[in-house]
């Protein structure tokens, strides 16, 4: 009798004990309303819920341009219409193994780059999809009404900006809702480039948004990146033309650090800050930029091979913000 119950209670506790043995188990991910990630094998109780995967893609995200739906006003003006949604309950992998709960607008950090000619009407039907209140305000000349700052848009609603497209260059544009520091730094920005109407000279165009992740909010990021991923144009590196011109629009979203700054290896470039000039303010190989301050990047390579480019911030590069430009020799020009 004694065997049988020694027996008994010998697999009633390999039943509650081993792993894998039961549902209970079974490892499941979540993220609080605070964004913290946690991962348990017991129950979870309220307020926690299941995140939503992104799937970013860098490469893609570099020359990916979103100019609306367009159409023509009555008084002869383009009007280009924009759909954005934004999300608070997203996880990226940012580097391998290292998940985050991002805020994006239309799934993604960074958001679509949008893109406008000086003097369109630029309409943005904006939808809050998130569980905490979302704003956009655009960096740009606006009536106040379509500033994003005190336009709360609550969980569930909406809200459409509509404003005239300029000054000419490059801005960006961002959540305005405080605590600020956090919806920036969960992602919650993009790219607003409007061109000049004569346009600009043919050239492989591209966006770089320096950007850094908090990953156990200290307020010191642990992660640094142009588009996101840490060292994701290192393993696999810009290819362009030699000889041929290249225009990079950069924007610095990196929060909680006073300045950034970019340097490129064997060559110079124009560079022209904010993008309002047509006149370049430097040639130079190296910028330094505040929190949300861009510009336009001009330079052509005239020798094949990689070239870095990087943070001269030795701390940034270290933690990802560096990549390699591939310079091929162009294909030959049919005649």
């Amino acid at each position: 009798m004694l065997t049988v119950i020694v027996a008994t209670v010998s697999v009633s506790l390999l039943y509650f004990v081993l792993p894998g043995m039961t549902e209970a188990q079974t490892e499941k991910t979540f993220v609080t309303h605070s964004g913290a990630v946690i991962k348990t094998t017991g129950d979870v109780l309220d307020p926690v819920y299941t995140p939503q995967t992104v799937e970013f893609d860098p490469a893609k995200y570099l020359r990916e341009f979103n100019y609306g739906r367009i159409s023509k006003l009555d008084d002869g003006r383009t009007l280009r219409e924009f759909t954005i949604i934004a999300e608070d309950d997203k996880i990226m992998e940012i580097s391998p193994g290292v998940f985050y709960n991002v805020w994006t607008f239309n799934g993604t950090v960074p958001g679509p780059t949008i893109r406008a000619t000086e003097g369109d009407v630029v309409r943005v039907k904006f939808f809050n999809n998130g569980l905490k209140s979302h704003t956009m305000h655009f960096h740009g000349i606006h009536p106040a009404e379509m500033d994003g700052v005190f336009e709360t848009v609550g969980p569930g609603g909406q809200f459409t900006y509509e404003f005239e497209a300029g000054p000419v260059g490059v801005h960006p544009y961002h959540c305005h809702m405080m605590p600020l520091e956090e919806h920036i730094s969960h992602g919650l920005y993009g790219v607003y480039i409007v061109d000049p109407k004569e346009g600009r000279s043919p050239a492989d165009e591209m966006v770089m948004v320096l950007n850094g992740f908090d990953t156990d909010f200290d307020t010191e990021n642990n992660f640094y990146a142009a588009n996101s991923i840490p060292f994701y144009y290192q393993h696999h590196p810009i290819q362009i033309n030699k000889d041929q011109l290249i225009r990079v629009y950069v924007v610095n979203m990196v929060e909680f650090d006073p300045i950034n700054n970019l340097h490129l290896h064997g060559n110079l470039y124009y560079y022209y800050p904010t993008g309002t000039d047509t006149v370049p303010s430097t040639f130079t190989d190296m910028i330094t930029l505040s929190q949300t301050e861009r510009g336009i990047m001009e330079f052509k390579y005239n020798y094949t091979g990689k070239y870095l480019f990087h943070a001269h911030k030795v701390e940034f590069s270290e933690k990802g913000w560096i990549g390699i430009f591939l310079v091929k020799d162009s294909e030959a020009k049919v005649e």
